[in-house]
């Protein structure tokens, strides 16, 4: 129990010195629209590979399981 509230005192502290860090700070600027289009494109690639993978792999099902 002792470590537990060790690790949680530590946790903690961290947090609160990363807060008051971040609030002396001033912000560091918006996200760029270029890195949204290209996070975008790579999550709506890697879903049409998905679904093309799903739907080869439930159309010869049958042909692969004799396999």
């Amino acid at each position: 129990m002792k470590y537990t509230a060790l690790r949680s005192n530590r946790a903690v502290r961290w947090l609160t010195t990363r807060l008051e860090e971040a609030s002396r700070q001033p912000d560091r600027g918006d996200i760029s629209i270029t890195t949204v289009i290209i996070w975008v494109a790579v999550v709506g690639g890697a879903l049409a590979i998905a679904g093309t993978i799903a739907v080869v792999i439930a159309k010869y099902n049958l042909s692969l399981s004799g396999i």
